[in-house]
């Protein structure tokens, strides 16, 4: 017999108590009220893995694009706004996206 208490999970802890609606393609990339930072606050999120050479290659663009650009992003953003394009190439060109040739591509491998 355990004497440990049954405690909640995060889960149960941390749910949504009124449904989300998922937001409109064109809310995703436009700025806040932080509109210098880009920053914003986020009810959602997901983990993704990448390979080392991808994070490197993820870094080196946040990098560029602040001392060539002007533009001070962190990886979150970056990786946001690349989904954002994606999925906009997607909901335009179909079949025909990038999306799709890309994961085509790799299928076929």
């Amino acid at each position: 017999m355990t004497r440990r208490p049954s405690l909640p999970g995060a889960a149960e802890l941390f749910r949504p108590t009124a449904p989300v609606a998922p937001p409109e393609l064109d809310q995703l990339t436009e700025p806040t009220d932080s509109a210098s930072s880009g920053r914003r606050k986020h009810e959602s999120k997901i983990t993704v893995y990448i390979s080392e050479e991808e994070l490197y290659a993820l870094e080196h663009a946040r990098l560029v694009a602040r001392a060539k650009h002007g533009l001070i992003a962190d990886r979150g953003r970056i990786v946001r706004e690349a989904v954002a394009v994606l999925l906009a190439d997607f909901e335009e060109r179909g079949a025909e996206s990038m999306l799709v040739r890309r994961l085509r591509r790799e299928s076929e491998q």
